[in-house]
């Protein structure tokens, strides 16, 4: 489960989404887009409608990705933990991942009940280029569950998850394209089209379409 804004979707996005699912042999992969982060009030995002339907056409070639509106359909409820407690009674004794990227983690003891939103389920961090993963402000037994995959080879990535049990966290960079959305909405709102390259075309075609950050 890969949750976010997705504000807008990008292909960034997508290759962690590819990378993560071809490295853990992965039987689903689920985009979860936030009604509202909760620990980002002072932002304002997109609207959900355009934000699932962004997310829905990038998504759609590949039927091993799916998006779910389970925190879209719930806004009263928006925090993560509540979100990983209704998934493990839908998917029961599988084995779930939780992604979050590089900003989420350093960032994590803001989210309510970061605690448990740590222990509910797998954790996979994507790091970016050029950000570090900050370990001051988490717990020694948060630390002591950190596996550190970064630099390594996808097959010796994916032998790590299976030697390891539940409740751990996975340092990755797996993934190195350094795209971050609020770049992307500020690009679009200046006029400058290079932001097309960094998006599926569909979601390009649709952010023309509706005007979308302009």
């Amino acid at each position: 489960m890969y949750g976010g804004t997705f504000d807008p979707p990008h292909n960034g996005h997508l290759a962690i989404a590819r990378a993560v699912t071809g490295i853990l042999e992965l039987d689903r992969f689920i985009f979860v887009p936030a009604f509202h982060a909760p620990h980002k009030k002072d932002k304002n995002p997109t609207s959900p409608f355009h934000r699932f339907a962004m997310l829905s056409q990038a998504t759609e070639n590949d039927p091993r990705f799916e998006v779910s509106t389970i925190e879209l359909d719930d806004p009263d409820h928006p925090y993560t933990f509540q979100t990983l407690v209704k998934a493990r009674e839908v998917f029961g004794d599988a084995r779930l991942f939780f992604i979050m990227g590089g900003d989420s983690w350093n960032e994590i003891n803001t989210w309510r009940e970061w605690e448990q939103v740590l222990t509910a389920v797998n954790i996979i961090v994507v790091t970016r280029l050029g950000h570090d993963l900050a370990l001051d402000h988490v717990s020694d037994i948060v630390r002591d569950r950190i596996v550190d995959v970064r630099g390594i080879s996808p097959q010796s990535i994916g032998r790590a998850v299976d030697e390891h049990g539940e409740d751990s966290i996975f340092f990755t960079d797996a993934v190195q394209l350094d795209i971050a959305a609020t770049d992307l909405r500020a690009l679009i709102a200046s006029g400058d089209s290079a932001w097309k390259d960094s998006v599926p075309d569909e979601v390009a075609k649709y952010i023309e379409k509706y005007q979308i950050y302009t």
